[in-house]
């Protein structure tokens, strides 16, 4: 009877995973706890973005242009029609995807991704659909959004979806890789965050509404490349983490109106060498909260809340690139007061973090034959 109480527990913890993926896990010890890294999906090619449902089944996005429901035991769902016009190519391609604040009544998915503009030239754009009853389409989708101007090139889309505890819809957007300090002209949406409400329109709050020459939908400007984005749990203010270029990957809590600086100021250098803009402060221009030097290249992040961590409430989880790894951080207000690097011998590039309804941690590992983890204790 008690082994059939154990096997039952194990059974539950795990979720119901497959037999074969159940057994593909690894142990890790951090500062504060044990941790079992499992697999809990696998064949996904260089996941993105990754949203919970309802009913826990996972929406996850594919760079390479699907989008696929995980359901408890990993099974892998077929794609789903009714996806927009991607530009796949260089870090381009499908990217985040998060659920309306009323999905269980509307139904409603949002997407960003790199959509092609024709001529070889593409942007990050936002979509909304409507997810079919049976999960195997979307219906009715709108663009409510198109980052002007677009390029030819491959390079720096963002891209996170946060919606604010208002219902409008924040949105992070790359430099598009133009060192022309582009991210500090307002006229455009190069390096910026954007705000909007769920149909597209400039959300009432905005900073530069009514500046002639600025762009209405432009929450804060002077960012290179914003792949992490959450809002904080206590305060409901966004807190986004961005890269830099060789260091000065950076934290930052963006304000409205306010200027975070590239490529005028940086803790890094270009990946020449050469120095970037004035050096790393200047009057007019905000300091981060916390940078890497050198560089993790951070994408994903998520406040932690749950209670299967205890010791890590109130931490923030950033995934890591090509420092394939998991960076805790520390905070206590608005500063970050400590980092702890885990799982680094995971050797996976972590592309997003997520903490789950079940309080675990999941992730995603950018590689072609990408997988979703979930870290849970070591009991």
């Amino acid at each position: 009877m008690l082994k059939l109480r154990v096997a039952l527990a194990c059974a539950l913890t795990l979720g119901a995973l497959s037999p074969a993926l159940a057994q593909d896990t690894q142990r890790f010890r951090t500062d504060k706890t044990e941790v079992i890294v499992e697999t809990v999906a696998r064949n996904l090619q260089n996941p993105w973005g990754l949203a919970f449902l309802p009913d826990n089944r996972m929406l996850v996005t594919e760079r390479a242009g699907r989008l696929r429901i995980i359901e408890a035991d990993g099974t892998l769902s077929d794609p789903i029609s009714g996806l927009p016009k991607l530009a796949v190519r260089g870090q381009g391609g499908l990217l985040d995807v998060a659920l309306d604040p009323n999905f269980a009544q509307n139904r409603l998915v949002y997407l960003s991704y790199a959509e092609d503009r024709g001529e070889g030239r593409a942007g990050t754009s936002v979509a909304k659909a409507r997810l079919s009853e049976d999960r195997k389409a979307l219906e009715s989708l709108q663009v409510i959004f198109r980052q002007e101007p677009s390029y030819t090139g491959g390079n720096h889309f963002g891209s996170r979806l946060v919606f604010d505890r208002d219902g409008n819809l924040f949105v992070t957007l790359g430099d598009r890789f133009d060192l022309r300090n582009q991210a500090q002209n307002p006229a455009n949406h190069i390096g910026k965050i954007v705000h909007i409400t769920p149909d597209g329109s400039p959300a009432p709050n905005n900073p530069f509404l009514n500046r002639e020459g600025a762009k209405p939908e432009i929450w804060s400007l002077g960012h290179r490349n914003v792949q992490s984005a959450a809002l904080h749990p206590t305060t409901g203010e966004l807190w986004t983490v961005e890269h830099g270029a060789r260091g000065g990957d950076e934290v930052n809590i963006p304000q409205k109106g306010k200027n975070y600086g590239w490529p005028v100021i940086s803790y890094g250098v270009h990946y020449s060498g050469e120095k970037i803009g004035e050096g790393t402060k200047k009057p007019g221009l905000e300091q981060p909260v916390y940078y890497w030097d050198p560089s993790i290249a951070p994408s994903g992040m998520a406040f932690y809340t749950g209670d299967k961590f205890p010791a890590w409430r109130g931490s923030i989880l950033v995934g890591a690139l090509s420092g394939k790894l998991v960076s805790r951080l520390e905070t206590n207000g608005n500063r970050v007061t400590g980092e702890e690097r885990m799982l680094q011998n995971l050797g996976e590039r972590i592309r997003d973090v997520r903490q789950g309804p079940d309080g675990f941690v999941y992730m995603l590992t950018d590689s072609s034959n990408g997988r979703i983890l979930r870290m849970k204790p070591a009991t």
